[in-house]
């Protein structure tokens, strides 16, 4: 079905692209009917992933007589939010000393235990909600597999105590401890925090658009938002479509990756590719050697990262960057994959867990995830212009939505609360680069990135210089 190099074993049923996995697995869901013309709402949210449906929700929890509506551009859970790694995670993205500059150092430890909570909040709601997402609280392992990889493992645990997570939040793991929940090739060392849950991520968006529906808000799909305007001379912010304008008190944007289509918004974040593969079933014989019992997530700690999962169907779902950035801001919205990047992730499948080497892919994709300039997510509502925003979450998307969505919804509501004085609320990032100055640097960015992991693996015992490098140019 596709150009995949030869000798990565593939099922007969080998698919590439195709929205996700994920969606291979229940179906793409049945198309909500588009906007019939204009209309006038409260609020009006440009984008139907995980923040914009997690903001509905909560607003319409909060408040049952708002007139809400999402607008999305193909289906709700067609972007990220149903194409991710399955992560619930409590890491958040960005640097935390960028974060403590805006309110101080306590504002950035109370955002990191709020993305404790988030994540069992994600867990109550769809529990409360009867949302069946292959939820599984397993935790978080970070594996290193060299020196470098060690020294920079403990210096991130070390780190960490200094912003929140205290001994039951993050740990080095015992070396027995570490090979009796998984067995990683290579493994010099491993971290452990419980804050993390395994999820199928279409389940969960598919359930929580459901949810959102039978509140009473209005999901209109095969909808393209254009434009979005701030309020003029006393009237109402809008969302300007192909099929009509969209009046509102407050016009909430949340497209993360797909941000650059809006007009006047190309430079806001950057759409960052990320890619997966996912195997077939692995048998228990293999699974006897890979162990894996617990269901944690897996990181390595490579600067070109893998991150994977232990389905809940004895699969293991393995992502990373593969070809990072489409020049002028491009998207692939049928998220076929690049044969070099199936490569890549099969080859690293292998290299950490060599008993998965005669197991088969079965499939392929990629989708596209928000970078702002200082690779810090945020979230923003200005009362005057009726215009609010929230994204940028850089891979960690899938908790981070939530706090964004219960955020958003004090902000709106004109709330003084906890949230509404986190740290990454009102955060104004500068821009990126235009082009060709933006694909330039993405490519030498992950270009010294591999560089630095090729020279930590075969001698380095510190971080590479390119990696160093690499991250001063990125702004991160």
């Amino acid at each position: 079905m596709c150009s995949v190099n030869k000798g990565i074993p593939l099922t007969k049923d080998f698919a590439n692209g195709g929205v996700s996995f994920w969606y291979r697995q229940i179906g793409l869901p049945a198309r909500r009917p588009a906007l019939p013309g204009p209309r006038d709402y409260d609020v009006a949210i440009v984008g139907g992933g995980y923040t914009g449906l997690w903001t509905a929700y909560y607003l319409k929890q909060a408040d049952p007589g708002l007139r809400v509506a999402i607008l999305e551009r193909e289906f709700a859970g067609f972007g990220a939010s149903g194409r991710n790694g399955g992560w619930l995670s409590a890491e958040f993205a960005g640097s935390r000393k960028r974060h403590a500059k805006a309110r101080g150092r306590q504002a950035m430890i109370d955002l990191q235990h709020a993305m404790f909570r988030s994540v069992d909040e994600v867990i109550e709601v769809a529990r409360a909600e009867g949302i069946d997402a292959d939820l599984h609280k397993g935790g978080l392992i970070h594996v290193a597999t060299n020196p470098a990889q060690r020294r920079r493992l403990r210096a991130g645990v070390a780190d960490l105590r200094a912003w929140g997570y205290g001994a039951d939040d993050v740990r080095l793991l015992e070396r027995d401890e570490q090979r009796e929940r998984v067995q990683v090739a290579g493994a010099l060392e491993a971290s452990y925090s419980p804050h993390c849950a395994r999820i199928q991520p279409a389940k969960l968006a598919v359930g929580l658009a459901g949810v959102v529906a039978r509140m009473g808000v209005d999901i209109f799909e095969d909808t393209t938002v254009t434009e979005i305007l701030p309020r003029r001379d006393g009237g109402k912010a809008s969302a300007v479509t192909t099929r009509g304008i969209v009046s509102a008190d407050y016009v909430i944007r949340a497209t993360e990756g797909f941000t650059a289509s809006l007009a006047g918004q190309h430079r806001q974040w950057l759409p960052m590719n990320s890619s997966m593969i996912i195997t077939e079933p692995l048998p228990s014989e293999v699974w006897k050697h890979i162990g894996w019992q617990g269901n944690e997530l897996l990181e390595d700690e490579a600067h070109a990262y893998v991150y994977a999962q232990r389905t809940a169907d004895d699969r293991i779902a393995i992502g990373g960057r593969g070809v990072p950035y489409r020049f002028g801001s491009r998207t692939d919205r049928r998220g076929a994959t690049q044969p070099q990047t199936v490569e890549l992730l099969w080859r690293m499948l292998v290299k950490l867990f060599p008993a998965a080497a005669d197991v088969r892919v079965e499939h392929a994709w990629c989708g596209v995830l928000g970078v702002p300039r200082d690779w810090c997510s945020t979230v923003h509502l200005d009362h005057a212009s009726g215009l609010g925003w929230a994204g940028g979450y850089v891979g960690s998307g899938v908790t981070t939505t939530n706090l964004a969505g219960r955020t958003l919804r004090d902000l709106v509501l004109r709330r003084e609360t906890p949230l509404t004085r986190l740290p990454w609320v009102g955060r104004q990032v500068r821009q990126w680069e235009p082009e060709p100055l933006r694909w330039a640097g993405v490519q030498l960015i992950y270009a010294l990135f591999r560089a630095a992991d090729r020279h930590e693996n075969e001698r380095g015992t510190a971080t590479s210089a390119y990696a160093r490098l690499g991250n001063l140019i990125s702004g991160r």
